[in-house]
């Protein structure tokens, strides 16, 4: 087989780039492991900045996400007995869409079948092959098991968007690489739950207990989170001692009540940090968690993603129609600017609002004030907000 860009990955990123790259006449073949049905039942939440808003709806596959997505113009802080409000469209003039990431690749996936785009579902054994090939000479190949048969697909470049555990980013030369990580001491324990929405918007609540965080679905879907050790089990929590600790966590005296109802998933997911710098080697180019990850505080994993894959469509455009490779150079360094300024939003996010058991009694009142300081203060509310909505 033979395509322009090998694209490894079927989440936002390679689906994205690949249609990006359809809408400017560049071919490409997308690879993934697991089924369509998979990847379009795996349910994870997606907070879009507006910047990912327009990119999408610029792309052609907006329709669904402006008719269904939970627009929201400001988020709440809850900490200390009350609740603080930050208006993020009067502080930046731009808002947020709550629209859950497996949505985005249903949509995704839809347009690039309905193009007559190439994404071989289900295959294995993927392997990437003379990354170092020069143009005149060998080609870039990579190669897999479908549907029972050896296959091999050369290509002009490989984009690595198959996630943290996948093949892409071991291929580029561990000493040509640096990996910078940390891990978090703690976890989120996120439920689903057939209710209405318990708030207008997303509620990020700091708690002695630890942290909270109240988001919606859908009309009749809520998705909760709190802060859990992430070495527990989900079977050692009954629903009523899910609902104990979210009330105690986010219900003060202010009369505001956490809506209750059937709890159909259950989930406990970790938290670190990671970049690959740089995200580039010859042909390979890494986006999305391929390349890093971020703490789900600071709602960037899928605004990181759409970033990373707008500036790489651009690169490929100019390569292909102007022959430069400019854009292809710079890449990797254009995009750890962003990567890294959302690496400390969302560090910062956790910092200010998970409870650290190691904590003094001195950090856990300055991690207070902090807080205080951020509701209080416009600058500081405009700083987080711009950061929020990707104002920048």
């Amino acid at each position: 087989m033979r395509t322009q860009v090998a694209i490894v990955g079927a989440g936002p990123a390679g689906l994205l780039l690949s249609h990006l790259l359809h809408l400017n006449g560049i071919e490409s073949i997308v690879l993934e492991t697991r089924s369509r049905l998979d990847i379009e039942a795996t349910i994870r939440a997606g907070v879009l900045e507006q910047g990912s808003m327009d990119i999408l709806n610029d792309a052609g596959v907006g329709e669904r996400m402006r008719k269904e997505g939970a627009l929201h113009h400001g988020v709440e802080f809850a900490f200390g007995g009350r609740r603080h409000r930050i208006d993020l469209l009067e502080l930046t003039g731009k808002a947020i869409t709550v629209y859950p990431q497996h949505e985005v690749i249903i949509d995704l996936v839809a347009a690039r079948l309905a193009a007559g785009g190439q994404i071989l579902f289900e295959t294995g054994e993927v392997a990437l092959h003379n990354i170092d090939a020069q143009r005149d000479t060998e080609r870039p190949a990579v190669s897999f098991v479908h549907q029972g048969e050896a296959r091999r697909i050369e290509a002009d470049f490989v984009i690595g968007c198959d996630g943290f555990h996948g093949v892409s980013r071991p291929a580029i030369p561990a000493n040509l690489r640096q990996d910078f990580q940390r891990t978090y001491p703690f976890g989120w324990f996120g439920i689903l739950v057939e209710s209405a929405p318990s708030s207008d918007e997303l509620i990020y609540a700091q708690h002695e207990r630890g942290f909270a965080l109240v988001s919606t679905r859908s009309p009749t879907v809520q998705r909760l989170y709190f802060q859990c050790d992430p070495k527990d089990h989900v079977d050692n929590w009954s629903d009523d001692r899910i609902w104990a600790e979210l009330h105690a966590r986010l219900e003060h005296d202010d009369g505001w009540k956490l809506n209750e109802g059937r709890i159909f998933q259950k989930g406990i997911i970790g938290m670190r940090s990671f970049v690959c710098a740089p995200m580039r080697h010859k042909r390979l180019f890494l986006a999305g968690d391929a390349a890093h990850i971020v703490p789900p505080t600071g709602a960037k994993g899928m605004n990181l993603a759409i970033s990373d894959v707008k500036l790489l469509s651009q690169a490929l455009e100019r390569f292909y129609k102007q022959g430069s490779e400019d854009g292809l150079e710079r890449y990797s360094d254009e995009a750890l600017k962003r990567i890294w300024r959302a690496e400390y939003f969302s560090w910062w996010m956790t910092r200010m609002l998970h409870t650290f058991a190691d904590a003094s009694p001195f950090e856990r009142q300055v991690q207070r004030a902090e807080l205080e300081n951020v509701v209080a203060s416009r600058a500081m509310s405009t700083a987080l907000a711009e950061n929020y909505v990707g104002a920048f």
